[in-house]
């Protein structure tokens, strides 16, 4: 049984029978599909908070972009719009170049790698969000990034005006280095977009792959474990004061629970969902060498970028990963 599931069981027993007379509930806007196991473990995160503080806070899951875009959450949450959010920490590199940290091309290749990137930025990531009325609850990273093509690739000469689709500040930049055209497709629409023609390229994690189904449309997946990104969940900051000490301690019990157990299940997705899109029909395998030379110069290219952009802090974030990973 799940480490997560486990919790909930355990604080179910624990519950008050009676319903409180204060309960309040959260809604959590999330956006990628209900089936991603990022909204599954977001979902049972939610079971736990409103099991573990005896129904004084309900949380309820919207998964797909349904309630906000995934564009809009984090401005939601900030304004108060809903107390509480998920969404992809990359997404918000326009509003603090930190927010990059972790897509950095191939800079953090691993799951081990990441978890040591996310060790040494995570006191600059809570402040910056704090810094915005944010409180970091937790966050899952995804399975490594990897490039997705409708026609065979071996060189980035090959890439020359494909339709990218882009969902950050790196992935724009990215095809802008690859002469390639950036779109901006939300994950929700993806499946949409590339069955359209309003893409033919991308890179993204074979979870992503696999739950849009995009064997549909594209036929080449090639493994280049570009870096590992991370959904985080957070809760505005005035609403999180003015919740209990008690509940806080089992908000946060939770969050470790379901920081736990979303890596392991990033983990366990990998092969699962590479392995789905080859029973699709798709090649999945290592990218050429003349492929693999082209990236590494244009990952050179653009972690010089970031680090420019990023200053001390973005610096300090590198040189102690490397301190620690070296």
């Amino acid at each position: 049984m799940k480490t997560l599931t486990k919790l909930i069981a355990a604080t179910a027993l624990t519950s008050v029978l009676a319903a409180p007379v204060f309960a309040e509930k959260w809604d959590m806007p999330m956006a990628y599909p209900a089936s991603n196991f990022h909204s599954e473990v977001g979902a049972e995160f939610g079971k736990c908070v409103t099991d573990g503080t005896s129904g004084d806070i309900e949380i309820v899951t919207h998964p797909s972009g349904s309630l906000f875009p995934g564009a809009q959450i984090k401005r939601a949450v900030q304004t108060g719009q809903v107390p509480i959010g998920e969404r992809l920490m990359s997404a918000h590199q326009n509003d603090n170049v930190l927010f990059g940290f972790d897509s950095i091309p191939f800079l953090a290749s691993s799951f081990d790698a990441s978890g040591i990137l996310w060790e040494v930025a995570k006191p600059a990531i809570e402040k910056a969000l704090a810094d915005e009325n944010l409180t970091l609850l937790y966050t899952v990273p995804w399975p490594p990034q990897g490039l997705y093509f409708k026609d065979e690739v071996n060189s980035v000469a090959d890439m020359k005006g494909m339709k990218f689709r882009s969902f950050n500040n790196i992935t724009t930049r990215l095809a802008e280095l690859m002469d390639m055209l950036p779109v901006t497709v939300e994950a929700a629409e993806l499946s949409q977009a590339l069955a359209t023609g309003v893409a033919n390229a991308m890179i993204t994690s074979g979870a992503t792959g696999y739950d849009s189904k995009v064997w549909e449309s594209l036929n080449f997946y090639y493994e280049v474990d570009a870096w590992l990104p991370r959904n985080y969940i957070i809760v505005n900051s005035d609403v999180w004061a003015d919740v209990s000490d008690a509940n806080k301690a089992a908000i946060q019990t939770c969050a470790a629970a379901a920081e736990t157990e979303g890596l392991q299940r990033s983990k366990d997705y990998t092969d699962f969902t590479l392995n789905g899109l080859r029973e699709g029909g798709m090649y999945v395998g290592p990218p050429s060498e003349k492929l693999a030379a082209d990236l590494k110069e244009v990952g050179e290219v653009l972690t010089d970028e970031w680090l420019k952009d990023a200053g001390e802090e973005g610096k300090a974030i590198v040189d102690a990963f490397h301190a620690k990973a070296d």
